[in-house]
């Protein structure tokens, strides 16, 4: 493929990555002016929540998250320490650990949520009509391919 990189496509690709931070961002301070943990934290206890009758391992859950998964071990521990998640022996293997929601994980997510999901309708629900998330659903799913 030799066609040059248009100015068309480098704006594009700017606004694409300041929209992804401007909207991480404005999720995040709702979460923290309400007292709440960072997104991280429902973007796991979500996927054990999905998976909560036999957990997930590590790689699995990294695998799964919408979120950057650098430092996932700490903050799994962080989850652990606070009673959110817990680790099982992983049946299959030995070594290995299966992490599942907690009741509690459970309690914190509905917590989280009801915020998170305001900040989404604030800050981008709002912004477009139905057709236009169907164009833009449509133009990064030939992205993703």
């Amino acid at each position: 493929m030799n066609k040059k990189l248009s100015e068309e496509a480098v704006q594009a690709w700017i606004q694409l990555h300041h929209a992804h931070r401007l909207l991480l961002e404005r999720v995040e301070k709702a979460l923290k002016d309400t007292g709440l943990p960072p997104l991280g934290w429902y973007d796991v206890l979500l996927e054990l929540h999905r998976e909560k009758s036999t957990g997930l391992r590590q790689y699995e859950i990294g695998e799964k998250i919408l979120l950057d998964k650098h430092n996932l071990s700490r903050l799994i521990d962080r989850l652990e320490k606070n009673h959110l998640v817990a680790r099982h022996a992983c049946v299959e293997d030995g070594r290995g650990n299966r992490i599942k929601i907690t009741g509690e994980g459970v309690k914190m997510m509905k917590k989280i949520w009801p915020v998170y999901s305001r900040s989404i309708q604030e800050n981008f629900g709002v912004k477009l009509a139905s057709s236009e998330f169907l164009e833009l659903q449509r133009t990064l799913k030939k992205i993703l391919v």
